[in-house]
């Protein structure tokens, strides 16, 4: 079974708000979203950065890397000018800031663990004994559908997590599956599988759900789509577009036929 939401914002605000910022956060509230998919990674001091790209250039202005940048220069870095004047002056979250204001407005964390090449188990540590430090009353509570799920395309990392926080919940993540995804699931103690929707096949994700892990898809932007993969059995995807897609969605016929 899958306990968590269906449809998550995907790094906060989808197209609409500067992604993995707190702006992005207020933005999926205001559509109705309490479940997002956000990034962490470490900086130079080793504290949690919401953050996609380890090289600034994008989100970030100016040339650097996080690894090579204390946290207390990231946090005052703008994250937001780039999407538009509007978001000018964004900074650059914390993790604990980030987690702690999803805490406080009831919003469901899938939070995917995206080292900076090199600090794969670093990361995956840290992520997971803040993450658990959060959480702890949820956990002793085994409260599942309120802690979040971890999940990334590093498998050291998600090792690493599973060494320091083994209650955790933990998902791997692919682009396209490969021949060994179930072992790989297997060694990490899995709940569920994430894949680029693009690749995804009924045949696949039949394949998935007899295996007995949960299904889940990034970044799903058409409602047709949805409703498509939904329908082969798909536990929960993300989108960016939150103006088309909403963030409930029920899968009997009737329904998934008014999602298209």
């Amino acid at each position: 079974m899958w306990p968590y939401p269906k449809v998550l914002a995907h790094r906060g605000g989808g197209t609409l708000a500067p992604e993995n910022t707190i702006a992005a956060l207020r933005c999926g509230l205001a559509y109705g979203f309490r479940a997002v998919e956000f990034d962490v990674m470490l900086s130079k001091d080793g504290i949690g950065v919401v953050m996609h790209d380890p090289d600034f250039g994008r989100t970030v202005a100016g040339q650097g890397n996080v690894a090579r940048t204390p946290a207390s220069d990231l946090v005052r870095k703008d994250a937001g000018a780039w999407f538009g004047p509007d978001f000018a002056g964004e900074t650059v979250p914390l993790f604990t800031e980030y987690i702690d204001y999803c805490r406080s407005q009831g919003i469901w964390m899938n939070i995917e663990i995206k080292p900076v090449p090199g600090h794969e188990a670093e990361t995956g540590r840290w992520v997971a004994r803040k993450t658990r430090a959060r959480f702890s009353e949820e956990l002793r509570a085994g409260d599942v559908k309120a802690v979040p799920l971890l999940s990334s395309f590093s498998m050291a990392a998600l090792a690493a997590a599973r060494e320091a926080a083994p209650e955790l919940p933990r998902a791997c993540l692919f682009d396209t599956l490969p021949a060994d995804w179930r072992e790989q699931a297997a060694a990490l103690d899995a709940v569920a599988i994430h894949t680029n929707q693009k690749h995804l096949t009924a045949a696949l994700a039949a394949a998935v759900k007899a295996a007995g892990y949960g299904l889940f898809c990034y970044t799903v932007n058409a409602p047709e789509r949805a409703a498509e993969i939904l329908a082969w059995g798909v536990d929960g995807f993300c989108t960016d577009r939150i103006d088309l897609i909403g963030p409930v969605i029920h899968t009997d016929d009737a329904q998934r036929e008014s999602l298209t």
